[in-house]
């Protein structure tokens, strides 16, 4: 266990001391006793150090809003305990901060295993509709819905105390780290970048898994120049709780052959794995296919411009869903208004830093109504619950308006207004 300072994470080894570093990296929701089945035999060979994400499993509330931000905090970590060089194995948010470390810190990375992972997690907006949800109902509507996105039925029934721990391990996560690590998440995207990453890589996912399954994992396999896919038949999201036994088989036998030689850099090597036993041949349940690579990108893009700032802008803000319609509607008469509102509403003003967004979005909403702008308020009142702003704070925004802006203004106002938060502040069923 650790002191924890801001910049730093919560973690803990398990093995022997002179042993190469195995690292395990945790889910979104949950701590690091989602690998408490796989540390018994990976410790037999490895220094297991596992971590747990900002404000879970009770490390400080220390909210990190970019898998960059969690990947350098989790460094400074490395660094203050003396390791240098490793293996990493990450499920899904984990599975990113793998990916993070592949493409900018190939150095430190001498294996990499990436579970139920994708180069890019859904769409932005579900990650910002999930923040919007905690915001307003707190975490219990994700906690009790999290066993049927990480578990296929048949074990959730069989295993009702798991099941129970799932839920619980969410619903004690701080409200405010889940928010920033959806954010997080929803920026996440290096699908143009992985031919880049060139660690030995394992790509390991649940045959049923709902949320990144089979495909995102092909996609991966087929991005990463050295990457074996294996299928976890019977297994989904959190395939280590579900199929501890085929993980750790899986997870024994990549790490045992895959360790790339390091960088020289000047550091010291860990000890060769040479003398380290080989399984005879993988785990007979679990197929491991190769696949071939792709093709290495000529180049990376270059810096954006005013367009494709205020177009990241624009979807983060408004939503994918809302920019998709507004420029799929553009024809050759509008859409120079789009590219006009694309550059300068979003790629200036609003890029601009004098104003954070929750206080844009104030001021867009109080603007909306005195000038009687129904038809774009439902739009930028889902903005605001995406920018972090409250039910209530959007009701005494409203409320401040009809003083200013006249009642019967914010009278209509209020009614597009409730519909919009009862629609995004209603959690699934």
């Amino acid at each position: 266990m650790s002191e924890t300072p801001a910049n730093t994470l919560q973690y803990r080894f398990d093995g022997p001391e002179d042993a190469p570093v195995l690292i395990l990296g945790p889910s979104l929701g949950t701590t690091w006793h989602m690998w408490d089945r796989q540390v018994p035999e990976l410790a037999e060979q490895w220094r297991i150090f596992r971590f747990d994400l900002p404000g879970h499993g009770g490390a400080p509330a220390h909210p990190a809003g970019s898998v960059a931000e969690l990947t350098g905090r989790l460094l400074a970590t490395l660094d203050a305990a003396g390791v240098q060089r490793f293996g990493y194995a990450g499920c899904a948010l984990g599975g990113a901060i793998g990916l993070e470390l592949a493409l900018r810190h190939p150095e430190r990375l001498a294996s990499l295993a990436l579970v139920a992972a994708s180069p890019r997690f859904g769409t932005a907006d579900e990650f910002r509709q999930r923040g919007v949800i905690v915001r307003t109902n707190g975490l219990d509507p994700i906690a009790r819905t999290s066993p049927d996105r990480w578990f296929t039925g048949s074990f959730a029934a069989a295993q009702p105390a798991i099941t129970e721990w799932a839920v619980q391990m969410v619903r004690t996560t701080d409200p405010g780290c889940y928010i920033a690590a959806c954010e997080a998440l929803a920026a996440f995207d290096v699908r143009a970048e992985l031919g880049r990453a060139g660690a030995p890589t394992l790509v390991l996912v649940g045959s049923d898994d709902g949320v990144t399954g089979p495909a995102e994992a092909r996609t991966l396999v087929a991005g990463i120049r050295d990457a074996r896919l294996a299928v976890v038949p019977g297994a989904s999201h959190l395939v280590p709780v579900e199929q501890p036994a085929a993980v750790t088989d899986l997870l024994v036998h990549h790490f045992s052959t895959a360790w790339q030689q390091p960088y020289d850099t000047g550091q010291t090597a860990l000890p060769s794995f040479a003398a380290l036993p080989v399984p005879l041949a993988p785990p007979p349940v679990v197929p491991v296919a190769e696949i071939a690579p792709a093709p290495v990108p000529a180049a990376l893009p270059g810096p954006a411009d005013r367009y494709d700032t205020g177009l990241k802008i624009r979807r983060e803000v408004l939503g994918d869903a809302h920019v998709d319609r507004a420029l799929g509607a553009a024809d050759a008469f509008s859409g120079d208004f789009q590219d006009f509102l694309t550059r300068v509403t979003w790629g200036e003003v609003w890029d601009r830093p004098g104003l954070d967004r929750r206080t844009r979005s104030c001021i867009t909403l109080t603007a909306l109504v005195a000038g009687g702008h129904l038809e774009d308020l439902a739009s930028h009142t889902r903005a605001a619950l995406r920018n972090g702003l409250t039910p209530d704070e959007i009701k005494e925004v409203l409320l401040h308006a009809a003083v200013y802006c006249g009642v019967p203004a914010a009278h209509r106002a209020f009614r597009v207004a409730q519909g919009v938060i009862a629609e995004e502040t209603t959690p699934d069923a």
